[in-house]
Protein backbone atom coordinates (compact mmCIF):
# COMPACT_ATOMS: atom_id res chain seq x y z
CA UNK A 1 0.00 0.00 0.00
CA UNK A 2 1.31 3.45 -0.93
CA UNK A 3 0.47 6.94 0.25
CA UNK A 4 -1.87 7.24 -2.75
CA UNK A 5 -4.18 4.71 -1.08
CA UNK A 6 -5.08 7.35 1.52
CA UNK A 7 -5.39 10.22 -0.97
CA UNK A 8 -8.45 11.52 -2.79
CA UNK A 9 -7.74 14.00 -5.59
CA UNK A 10 -10.82 15.96 -6.65
CA UNK A 11 -11.85 15.32 -10.27
CA UNK A 12 -11.16 18.93 -11.33
CA UNK A 13 -7.68 18.77 -9.79
CA UNK A 14 -6.95 15.31 -11.19
CA UNK A 15 -7.92 16.43 -14.68
CA UNK A 16 -5.74 19.54 -14.40
CA UNK A 17 -2.71 17.54 -13.23
CA UNK A 18 -3.17 14.96 -15.98
CA UNK A 19 -3.43 17.62 -18.69
CA UNK A 20 -0.50 19.72 -17.46
CA UNK A 21 -2.70 22.60 -16.30
CA UNK A 22 -1.45 24.74 -13.40
CA UNK A 23 -2.70 23.79 -9.92
CA UNK A 24 -2.33 25.82 -6.72
CA UNK A 25 -2.63 24.19 -3.29
CA UNK A 26 -4.47 26.08 -0.52
CA UNK A 27 -4.46 25.30 3.19
CA UNK A 28 -7.52 24.69 5.37
CA UNK A 29 -6.52 25.98 8.84
CA UNK A 30 -7.47 29.44 7.58
CA UNK A 31 -11.02 28.03 7.25
CA UNK A 32 -11.37 26.35 10.63
CA UNK A 33 -8.94 28.35 12.76
CA UNK A 34 -8.23 31.56 10.83
CA UNK A 35 -11.48 33.49 11.09
CA UNK A 36 -15.10 33.13 12.25
CA UNK A 37 -17.98 31.53 10.35
CA UNK A 38 -19.37 32.42 7.81
CA UNK A 39 -16.52 34.76 6.84
CA UNK A 40 -14.10 31.81 6.78
CA UNK A 41 -16.15 29.93 4.18
CA UNK A 42 -16.72 33.04 2.07
CA UNK A 43 -12.99 33.79 2.12
CA UNK A 44 -12.00 30.22 1.21
CA UNK A 45 -14.35 30.27 -1.79
CA UNK A 46 -13.12 33.74 -2.76
CA UNK A 47 -9.49 32.56 -2.72
CA UNK A 48 -10.39 29.54 -4.87
CA UNK A 49 -12.16 31.87 -7.34
CA UNK A 50 -9.10 34.14 -7.42
CA UNK A 51 -6.91 31.19 -8.44
CA UNK A 52 -9.37 30.22 -11.18
CA UNK A 53 -9.68 33.77 -12.49
CA UNK A 54 -5.91 33.84 -12.93
CA UNK A 55 -5.76 30.67 -14.98
CA UNK A 56 -5.02 27.90 -12.48
CA UNK A 57 -7.04 25.26 -10.64
CA UNK A 58 -7.33 25.52 -6.83
CA UNK A 59 -6.79 22.49 -4.61
CA UNK A 60 -7.84 23.26 -1.04
CA UNK A 61 -6.28 20.59 1.14
CA UNK A 62 -7.60 18.95 4.32
CA UNK A 63 -8.32 15.57 5.88
CA UNK A 64 -12.00 14.56 5.81
CA UNK A 65 -13.19 11.40 7.56
CA UNK A 66 -9.66 10.01 7.49
CA UNK A 67 -9.07 10.71 3.80
CA UNK A 68 -6.35 13.03 2.58
CA UNK A 69 -8.05 15.51 0.26
CA UNK A 70 -6.42 17.47 -2.56
CA UNK A 71 -9.39 19.60 -3.57
CA UNK A 72 -12.50 20.08 -1.47
CA UNK A 73 -16.15 20.31 -2.41
CA UNK A 74 -18.16 23.34 -1.35
CA UNK A 75 -19.93 21.16 1.24
CA UNK A 76 -16.58 20.07 2.71
CA UNK A 77 -15.41 23.68 2.97
CA UNK A 78 -18.72 24.54 4.66
CA UNK A 79 -18.23 21.63 7.07
CA UNK A 80 -14.77 22.86 8.10
CA UNK A 81 -16.00 26.43 8.44
CA UNK A 82 -18.99 25.60 10.62
CA UNK A 83 -17.02 23.27 12.90
CA UNK A 84 -14.31 25.88 13.42
CA UNK A 85 -11.97 25.16 16.31
CA UNK A 86 -13.65 21.78 16.91
CA UNK A 87 -11.71 20.60 13.85
CA UNK A 88 -8.23 19.34 14.71
CA UNK A 89 -5.37 21.53 13.51
CA UNK A 90 -3.12 19.07 11.68
CA UNK A 91 0.63 19.32 11.16
CA UNK A 92 2.89 16.57 9.79
CA UNK A 93 3.07 14.64 13.08
CA UNK A 94 -0.74 14.52 13.38
CA UNK A 95 -1.54 13.16 9.91
CA UNK A 96 -1.36 9.40 10.70
CA UNK A 97 -3.46 9.77 13.85
CA UNK A 98 -6.22 11.69 12.07
CA UNK A 99 -6.18 9.22 9.15
CA UNK A 100 -6.17 6.10 11.35
CA UNK A 101 -9.08 7.38 13.46
CA UNK A 102 -11.00 8.47 10.34
CA UNK A 103 -11.28 11.96 11.78
CA UNK A 104 -11.40 15.36 10.10
CA UNK A 105 -8.53 17.85 10.27
CA UNK A 106 -7.57 21.23 8.88
CA UNK A 107 -4.04 21.30 7.51
CA UNK A 108 -1.31 23.75 8.50
CA UNK A 109 1.37 24.90 6.05
CA UNK A 110 3.46 21.81 6.85
CA UNK A 111 0.64 19.28 6.43
CA UNK A 112 -0.64 21.04 3.31
CA UNK A 113 2.85 20.74 1.78
CA UNK A 114 2.96 17.02 2.58
CA UNK A 115 -0.40 16.29 0.92
CA UNK A 116 0.26 18.66 -2.01
CA UNK A 117 3.54 16.84 -2.73
CA UNK A 118 1.76 13.47 -2.60
CA UNK A 119 -0.70 14.76 -5.20
CA UNK A 120 2.05 16.20 -7.42
CA UNK A 121 1.24 19.87 -6.74
CA UNK A 122 4.32 22.11 -6.62
CA UNK A 123 2.95 25.58 -5.76
CA UNK A 124 1.02 26.53 -2.64
CA UNK A 125 -0.50 29.88 -1.61
CA UNK A 126 -1.09 30.78 2.03
CA UNK A 127 -1.16 33.82 4.29
CA UNK A 128 2.10 33.57 6.20
CA UNK A 129 4.39 30.74 7.19
CA UNK A 130 5.07 29.70 10.77
CA UNK A 131 8.53 30.18 12.19
CA UNK A 132 10.62 30.57 15.29
CA UNK A 133 8.52 32.02 18.08
CA UNK A 134 9.70 34.88 20.24
CA UNK A 135 11.40 33.49 23.31
CA UNK A 136 12.27 30.25 21.53
CA UNK A 137 15.65 30.28 23.29
CA UNK A 138 13.75 29.04 26.35
CA UNK A 139 10.65 27.41 24.85
CA UNK A 140 12.18 25.75 21.75
CA UNK A 141 8.91 26.70 20.01
CA UNK A 142 9.74 26.37 16.32
CA UNK A 143 7.04 25.74 13.71
CA UNK A 144 7.13 22.45 11.82
CA UNK A 145 6.58 24.55 8.68
CA UNK A 146 10.30 25.33 8.59
CA UNK A 147 11.42 21.70 8.60
CA UNK A 148 8.83 20.89 5.97
CA UNK A 149 10.25 23.61 3.74
CA UNK A 150 13.67 21.99 4.12
CA UNK A 151 12.45 18.60 2.90
CA UNK A 152 9.31 18.85 0.74
CA UNK A 153 9.41 20.09 -2.88
CA UNK A 154 6.64 22.68 -2.74
CA UNK A 155 7.04 26.43 -3.22
CA UNK A 156 5.12 28.43 -0.61
CA UNK A 157 3.84 31.84 -1.71
CA UNK A 158 3.18 33.90 1.42
CA UNK A 159 3.28 37.43 2.81
CA UNK A 160 6.49 36.52 4.63
CA UNK A 161 6.48 35.14 8.15
CA UNK A 162 3.75 36.11 10.60
CA UNK A 163 4.82 39.25 12.42
CA UNK A 164 4.08 37.64 15.80
CA UNK A 165 7.28 35.59 15.28
CA UNK A 166 10.99 36.22 15.74
CA UNK A 167 11.79 37.10 12.13
CA UNK A 168 15.57 37.15 12.55
CA UNK A 169 15.71 33.65 14.03
CA UNK A 170 13.21 32.39 11.45
CA UNK A 171 15.49 33.53 8.64
CA UNK A 172 18.53 32.04 10.38
CA UNK A 173 16.75 28.69 10.74
CA UNK A 174 15.73 28.64 7.07
CA UNK A 175 19.29 29.49 6.00
CA UNK A 176 20.71 26.67 8.13
CA UNK A 177 18.37 24.20 6.44
CA UNK A 178 19.07 25.42 2.91
CA UNK A 179 15.71 27.08 2.27
CA UNK A 180 15.89 30.19 0.09
CA UNK A 181 13.63 33.15 0.88
CA UNK A 182 12.81 34.96 -2.36
CA UNK A 183 11.34 38.46 -2.29
CA UNK A 184 8.86 39.09 -5.09
CA UNK A 185 9.64 42.61 -6.28
CA UNK A 186 11.12 43.42 -2.86
CA UNK A 187 14.53 43.39 -1.17
CA UNK A 188 13.05 43.32 2.35
CA UNK A 189 11.25 40.47 4.08
CA UNK A 190 7.53 41.29 4.27
CA UNK A 191 6.12 40.89 7.78
CA UNK A 192 2.59 39.71 7.02
CA UNK A 193 0.53 42.85 7.81
CA UNK A 194 3.35 45.18 6.79
CA UNK A 195 5.16 45.33 3.45
CA UNK A 196 8.66 45.20 4.90
CA UNK A 197 10.74 44.59 7.98
CA UNK A 198 14.26 45.24 9.16
CA UNK A 199 15.44 42.07 7.41
CA UNK A 200 16.58 41.32 3.88
CA UNK A 201 15.50 38.42 1.69
CA UNK A 202 18.08 36.04 0.19
CA UNK A 203 17.18 36.87 -3.42
CA UNK A 204 14.90 39.33 -5.17
CA UNK A 205 13.06 38.14 -8.29
CA UNK A 206 10.69 40.39 -10.17
CA UNK A 207 8.59 38.04 -12.30
CA UNK A 208 6.69 34.75 -11.90
CA UNK A 209 8.74 33.39 -14.81
CA UNK A 210 12.03 34.05 -12.98
CA UNK A 211 10.72 32.30 -9.86
CA UNK A 212 9.48 29.32 -11.89
CA UNK A 213 12.87 29.01 -13.61
CA UNK A 214 14.66 28.79 -10.26
CA UNK A 215 12.19 26.17 -8.99
CA UNK A 216 12.66 24.11 -12.16
CA UNK A 217 16.45 24.30 -11.85
CA UNK A 218 16.37 23.36 -8.15
CA UNK A 219 14.16 20.32 -8.53
CA UNK A 220 15.66 19.14 -11.84
CA UNK A 221 19.04 18.99 -10.07
CA UNK A 222 17.49 16.84 -7.36
CA UNK A 223 17.91 19.44 -4.62
CA UNK A 224 15.38 18.65 -1.93
CA UNK A 225 13.02 21.02 -0.19
CA UNK A 226 10.82 23.92 -1.10
CA UNK A 227 11.19 27.67 -1.30
CA UNK A 228 9.61 30.67 0.41
CA UNK A 229 8.26 33.22 -2.06
CA UNK A 230 7.64 36.34 0.02
CA UNK A 231 4.99 38.54 -1.58
CA UNK A 232 4.28 41.85 0.18
CA UNK A 233 0.70 42.70 1.12
CA UNK A 234 -0.79 45.23 -1.37
CA UNK A 235 0.06 48.75 -0.28
CA UNK A 236 -3.60 49.77 0.04
CA UNK A 237 -4.14 47.12 2.72
CA UNK A 238 -0.83 47.31 4.57
CA UNK A 239 -0.99 48.36 8.21
CA UNK A 240 1.26 50.81 10.08
CA UNK A 241 4.12 48.86 11.63
CA UNK A 242 3.86 50.75 14.94
CA UNK A 243 0.18 49.84 15.37
CA UNK A 244 0.79 46.18 14.58
CA UNK A 245 3.87 45.98 16.83
CA UNK A 246 1.94 47.47 19.74
CA UNK A 247 -0.96 45.02 19.29
CA UNK A 248 1.46 42.08 19.01
CA UNK A 249 3.30 43.04 22.19
CA UNK A 250 0.03 43.20 24.13
CA UNK A 251 -1.18 39.89 22.65
CA UNK A 252 2.13 38.20 23.53
CA UNK A 253 1.87 39.39 27.14
CA UNK A 254 -1.69 38.08 27.39
CA UNK A 255 -0.70 34.72 25.87
CA UNK A 256 2.09 34.35 28.46
CA UNK A 257 -0.26 35.27 31.31
CA UNK A 258 -2.87 32.75 30.12
CA UNK A 259 -0.33 29.97 29.46
CA UNK A 260 -1.16 29.75 25.75
CA UNK A 261 1.62 27.84 23.96
CA UNK A 262 2.38 25.38 21.16
CA UNK A 263 0.05 25.14 18.20
CA UNK A 264 -2.63 27.15 20.00
CA UNK A 265 -0.41 30.22 20.20
CA UNK A 266 -0.66 31.38 16.58
CA UNK A 267 -4.50 31.36 16.32
CA UNK A 268 -4.72 33.02 19.77
CA UNK A 269 -2.27 35.77 18.84
CA UNK A 270 -3.79 36.46 15.42
CA UNK A 271 -7.31 36.62 16.88
CA UNK A 272 -6.17 38.93 19.68
CA UNK A 273 -4.27 41.20 17.28
CA UNK A 274 -7.44 41.39 15.17
CA UNK A 275 -9.44 42.47 18.22
CA UNK A 276 -6.85 45.03 19.25
CA UNK A 277 -6.75 46.57 15.76
CA UNK A 278 -10.51 46.86 15.53
CA UNK A 279 -10.79 44.22 12.83
CA UNK A 280 -8.37 45.94 10.49
CA UNK A 281 -5.88 43.07 10.61
CA UNK A 282 -8.51 40.51 9.53
CA UNK A 283 -9.38 42.62 6.48
CA UNK A 284 -5.67 42.88 5.67
CA UNK A 285 -5.27 39.12 6.18
CA UNK A 286 -7.93 38.37 3.55
CA UNK A 287 -6.38 40.75 1.02
CA UNK A 288 -2.88 39.35 1.41
CA UNK A 289 -4.13 35.78 0.88
CA UNK A 290 -5.90 36.86 -2.33
CA UNK A 291 -2.72 38.59 -3.45
CA UNK A 292 -0.71 35.43 -2.80
CA UNK A 293 -3.25 33.32 -4.70
CA UNK A 294 -2.78 35.54 -7.77
CA UNK A 295 1.00 35.25 -7.68
CA UNK A 296 0.91 31.51 -7.01
CA UNK A 297 -1.32 30.99 -10.05
CA UNK A 298 1.12 32.94 -12.22
CA UNK A 299 4.10 30.95 -10.90
CA UNK A 300 2.32 27.62 -11.42
CA UNK A 301 1.44 28.59 -15.00
CA UNK A 302 5.04 29.64 -15.71
CA UNK A 303 6.40 26.45 -14.09
CA UNK A 304 4.22 24.23 -16.28
CA UNK A 305 5.09 26.20 -19.41
CA UNK A 306 8.86 26.00 -18.80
Amino acid sequence: MTSQAFLDIAPEVQQALASGQAVVALESTIISHGMPYPQNVATALQVEDEVRQHGAVPATIAIVNGRLKAGLSRDEIEQLGKAGHAVTKVSRRDIPFIVASKATGATTVAATMVIAAMAGIRVFATGGIGGVHRGAQESFDVSADLQELAHTPVAVVCAGAKSILDLRLTLEYLETHGVAVVGYQTDALPAFFTRDSAFKVDYRLDSPQAIAAVLKAKWTMGLQGGMVVANPIPEAYAMPRAAIDQAIEQALQEAAQQGVAGKESTPFLLARVNQLTGGDSLASNIQLVLNNARLAAAIAIAFNAG
